[in-house]
């Protein structure tokens, strides 16, 4: 009886998750519907894991057209928002789940090459986020990278650190209530962000906002202990990833020894929560991904189970933390 009415309070839970690929995913697809389960993060499956905040990235490669594909993609969720206004809701400062039926929705780029290609100006690349900004309302984070590396530093595989254009970028977002996202660059490139972030007294957050943990699992994706430590200590986020080849190749209750190592580090039951990373599966035939998610993990119906998964060895208040607490927190801390 106790375990059932545990298991009811998980359920009913909600839930906030840092990064999923909905946005380049209507892009690519422009006939693709959100309402259709095909996707993780599609609305059925969002409502269904009793979503009340996703943030939606924003993502390009580096491309000639990468800023142009920035700015499309958000146009794209300026017109979600209007056509699906019975779904979905711009959540803006004041944000806390449960203030409206709907789900909450907000942007973030992932990697700043979707406000600039190599060759554009800064002054072009600032113009084009504010035009981003215009349309999406607000930007949760950026990443200044993605895997390759950049005219603004070395993403996850490559090794250069930061650079002088990601210097200027980081002074520019100063004050503006943009975290930086270290989910995608170098181990030189984090270190160099902590370090010259500190160093100038800028007012950027910090978070990491799909990424799991080095010491669990060994791939450039996922966090080193020390870096980890340091977002956690400046009171951002970690958004714990979804994906296999993150998480483990084999095993997929390893996921839950990514969540129990963030809880074990020092205020780290503050800093964590979800960054599932669901994307159109069938976008990347990558035959040595497959399969890209274990069944566990697939869509974003399966929060709640793996909360119960966590066990007796976590309170309710603590799993309420990992669901939503700590993102509303953040929220409240560096919204205006």
């Amino acid at each position: 009886m106790v375990e059932e009415r545990v298991a009811s309070r998980m359920e009913k839970l909600p839930i906030i998750d840092l990064h999923c690929d909905l946005l380049i995913h209507l892009l690519m697809n422009p006939d693709a519907d959100p309402n259709q389960r095909t996707f993780g993060a599609s609305f059925p499956c969002l409502k269904e894991g009793n979503v009340g905040l996703q943030v939606m990235a924003i993502y390009t490669p580096v491309d000639p057209r990468s800023s142009e594909l920035g700015v499309t993609q958000s146009e794209i969720h300026k017109k979600l928002l209007r056509s699906h206004d019975r779904d979905i809701f711009q959540a803006e400062s004041g944000f806390r789940c449960g203030q409206d039926d709907r789900i909450g929705v907000v942007a973030a780029i992932e990697s700043a090459t979707g406000i600039c290609n190599e060759e554009e100006s800064l002054e072009n690349a600032f113009k084009n986020l504010e035009t981003i900004l215009e349309n999406c309302g607000r930007l949760f984070y950026i990443s200044l990278t993605h895997h390759e590396e950049n005219r603004f530093g070395g993403g996850n595989y490559s090794k250069p650190g930061l650079k002088a254009d990601g210097e200027v970028l980081l002074d520019y977002l100063s004050g503006k209530q943009i975290a930086v996202d270290l989910s995608h660059t170098s181990d030189a490139l984090a270190h160099d962000i902590l370090d010259y972030t500190y160093k100038k007294g800028l007012k950027v957050p910090v978070i990491a906002s799909h990424s799991n943990f080095r010491e669990i699992w060994d791939h450039p994706r996922n966090l080193t202990e020390e870096n980890a430590e340091e977002v956690i200590r400046r009171g951002g986020l970690i958004g714990m990833n979804f994906l296999r080849a993150f998480v483990n190749n084999d095993q997929p209750e390893a996921l839950l020894d990514h969540i129990n190592y963030g809880l074990s580090l020092g205020g780290g039951e503050n800093a964590l929560c979800f960054g599932a990373d669901f994307f159109n599966i069938n976008d990347f035939p990558d035959p040595s991904r497959h399969p890209y998610y274990f069944p566990d993990h697939e869509d974003a119906t399966k929060y709640h189970q793996i909360l119960q998964d966590l066990g007796d060895s976590l309170s309710v208040a603590q799993k309420s933390k990992l669901a939503y607490q700590n993102v509303e927190r953040f929220i409240a801390k560096n919204w205006n």
